[in-house]
């Protein structure tokens, strides 16, 4: 039976991203269709991450899987599985954008925010409840994105706000990094390198996204 000392954790990420999807539906500036497509979307994506998550648990843990399969569901989810489940599911969802296709902007914009507000109450909440005094320094940068990404929307293109918004992100968390002895994201530790490798990879993708838009409109 599966401990509620694992389960709590669990059940605060998923509040958290109830409540992240909840408040993109609200302040959502699409029409209806559009965001229920972003939320199922959504959802998809995160179905594949915890997915992704577990063959991170398995490869990180490969001989214990070999030796006995039932014995890696005992085994936590750790920062090198997140990792590994991370990059699969760039890896995928490039995969998956063909020449023609494009990665609609405004999608990114909706995920960044439901990310935004999910991480903002997963800290608040280890804050508040678990008395985590580590989480303060994650909130202070999560509302300060917040405040900034719900203010900006409408007034900059999108693709600047992403850029300013990762840009910003990634700078705090490797700010944090130096000030506090680790940092988490949804429990998950987050390492220098690693988020200097998700910054290069967004910014890349984020490019090439502007200029395939840009020769598309020419075109």
């Amino acid at each position: 039976m599966v401990s509620a000392s694992k389960l709590i954790p669990i059940g605060i990420i998923a509040l958290s991203l109830i409540i992240g999807l909840i408040t993109f539906y609200i302040i959502s500036d699409l029409p209806k269709q559009k965001r229920k497509e972003h939320v199922e979307e959504i959802v998809s994506q995160l179905i594949n991450l915890i997915i992704f998550i577990w063959i991170g648990k398995i490869i990180v843990n490969f001989f214990v899987f070999i030796k006995d399969p039932l014995a890696i569901l005992a085994y936590p989810s750790s920062s090198h599985a997140f990792y590994i489940a991370v990059v699969i599911s760039i890896i995928v969802n490039l995969i998956k954008t063909n020449s023609r296709r494009i990665v609609e902007p405004r999608f990114i914009e909706s995920l960044l925010l439901v990310f935004l507000v999910a991480s903002f109450m997963y800290e608040f909440i280890q804050l508040v409840w678990n008395n985590n005094s580590f989480a303060f320094g994650y909130l202070v940068l999560s509302s300060i994105l917040l405040v900034l990404f719900i203010s900006s929307r409408g007034r900059r293109e999108v693709h600047t706000l992403i850029v300013v918004i990762v840009t910003m992100w990634s700078g705090g968390m490797l700010l944090l990094s130096i000030t506090q002895p680790f940092v988490t994201v949804f429990g998950y530790l987050m390492a220098p390198w690693f988020v200097c490798l998700i910054y290069l990879i967004s910014m890349s993708i984020i490019i090439i996204t502007k200029r395939k838009r840009d020769r598309g409109g020419r075109n």
